[in-house]
């Protein structure tokens, strides 16, 4: 059918055929399961390049909640009521058998010091 009678129709722009219209639904789960078919991939190649960084924020992260529930129980301890000097008595006594083992004499801060130049040898290497 003619637009325009007579007229010359050699010169008028013409639209490409329709094709199948695709539900608005149709299109969405279409480039869902395209994003989904591609994930894994997408996902192993942010890791292997954010390798480091990732594990040095889930270290920080572990650091901080190991932290915080560490606190926590300290706290909680500290709430009973004989435990808090029971614990300062400990450590009193501790630092004081330090002192008197290691510190006084010349011969044992020697000892101390042989000891912790063997730990530092074992941990970190000759």
């Amino acid at each position: 059918m003619l637009a325009i009678e007579g007229a010359d129709t050699q010169n008028l722009p013409k639209l490409p055929p329709a094709s199948d219209p695709e539900s608005q639904w149709q299109q969405i789960s279409k480039q869902v399961s395209q994003f989904l078919e591609q994930l894994p991939r997408y996902l192993g190649s942010f890791f292997q390049d954010y390798k480091q960084p990732l594990i040095t924020v889930a270290l920080i992260l572990s650091a901080i909640v190991t932290a915080k529930v560490v606190l926590a129980l300290l706290d909680a301890i500290n709430d009973i009521p004989l435990l808090s000097p029971l614990f300062e008595l400990v450590g009193i006594s501790y630092a004081s058998w330090f002192v008197f083992r290691y510190l006084l004499k010349a011969s044992t801060r020697q000892e101390l010091a042989d000891e912790i130049d063997f730990l530092k040898s074992q941990f970190l290497g000759e």
